[in-house]
């Protein structure tokens, strides 16, 4: 019989959200499609990011993309807030601080 050896490539292939890091992020973007400010989303995964883009029309740039990066969890943090003309709002290592701008926002839609 043969000695199987797995093999070890250093990274993974591509980088994904986590189950609770997605829940907190489809909680957001239910709340503001309920508010009637966003009308659909998309998500991608390359092998050095996740992307997570919130559209307020279907045939437009994203208003907001959350982007998860880690290969900056050591320096800036792996969580970032970037908004449609492309300047980053918000970065950390915390997702919960990271989307604070937005649920703020929420709230002023909803208390119009």
């Amino acid at each position: 019989m043969g000695i199987v050896t797995p093999l070890s490539f250093g990274r993974p292939s591509q980088v994904g959200f986590e189950r609770l890091e997605l829940t907190r992020i489809l909680d957001l973007y239910g709340r503001m499609v309920a508010a009637g400010h966003w009308r659909d989303y998309a998500i991608q995964f390359d092998h050095d990011a996740a992307v997570f883009a919130a559209f307020r029309r279907a045939a437009e740039r994203p208003e907001y993309r959350i982007e998860k990066r880690p290969a900056l969890r050591n320096r800036q943090g792996m969580w970032a807030l970037v908004h449609e003309a492309g300047m980053v709002l918000k970065r950390g290592h915390d997702l919960g601080p990271v989307l604070a701008p937005v649920e703020r926002r929420l709230m002023k839609l909803v208390g119009e």
